[in-house]
């Protein structure tokens, strides 16, 4: 693999033509992040929660978002759903505690929302959040880009 690409870089520098390495997946700066690749966006009491860029990647095409139900509670750092993939299944974590207040339905007839969208229309489910202290158990844009280009070199 690395006699490959020495090639590409030789040949792309004769060339004149850049080559760059494959970079991970988008990272928003407003958004907190877990290890677990789940991201959390609050506003005030009420926190929007998703799966990263990065995690939708590494999934591939999503087939079947498994959905908690309003009024279930979450705990921090523990599961309150799935995403099937073509690949495998993958427990949905919470980023933070709270109560659901809304889960996003149309992730039932469209799952593939949370690939072409995973910040945007493919947001998993919204909570009120019961204790916003544990936002300091999360990473920031920063931390989460850079752990993930440390988790993806283990590869």
């Amino acid at each position: 693999m690395a006699c490959r690409q020495f090639w590409a870089s030789r040949a792309a520098s004769y060339l004149r033509v850049s080559l760059f390495n494959r970079t991970f997946s988008a990272v928003i700066k407003d958004l907190k992040y877990c290890d677990s690749h789940e991201w959390v966006k609050v506003d005030g009491k009420s926190a929007t929660i998703g799966i990263t860029d990065h995690a939708q990647d590494h999934l591939g095409d999503v087939v079947y978002v498994e959905l908690p139900e309003v009024g279930k509670g979450v705990t921090q750092g523990e599961s309150f759903g799935a995403v099937e993939s073509v690949k495998a299944t993958s427990d949905i974590n919470s980023p933070v505690s709270g109560k659901v207040v809304e889960v996003n339905e149309e992730l039932n007839s469209s799952p593939g929302l949370v690939n072409s969208s995973p910040y945007k229309d493919g947001w998993i489910i919204k909570v009120e959040v019961s204790d916003s202290g544990e936002l300091n158990n999360l990473m920031d844009s920063e931390q989460y880009s850079k752990f993930c280009e440390e988790e993806d070199s283990k590869h």
